[in-house]
């Protein structure tokens, strides 16, 4: 099975910065070396979602369509309670599973 990569952003091989002069605000060429150095820092600084598994694992997502209703009523008690759509699903589903 295939690993899912770590970052969904990539540095474009397409463009060729030997070809085409890009400059940056400071009016510096960027070089394809230069343009990937730029794209690294970048992914780094690239923060997501904190892991519900644990440091540095995925957490897995679970998807089901409801009724619009359904819906609406969801997103009403989450901003009743200050909480996401998602915790009070969690919420609820751990409640539900534990009385099963």
């Amino acid at each position: 099975m295939a690993t899912k990569p770590k970052h969904k952003y990539s540095v474009c091989p397409e463009f060729e910065l030997s070809r085409t002069i890009v400059r940056d605000k400071n009016g510096r060429r960027i070089t394809n070396s230069r343009a990937e150095t730029i794209a690294s820092e970048t992914l780094k600084r690239v923060v997501g979602r904190p892991s519900l598994t644990g440091k540095a694992k995925v957490s897995p997502e679970i998807k089901a369509r409801v009724p619009q209703k359904l819906k609406v009523k969801l997103d009403s008690e989450a901003r009743r309670r200050g909480q996401t759509a998602s915790s009070l699903i969690r919420e609820a589903l751990e409640k539900y599973l534990k009385s099963a």
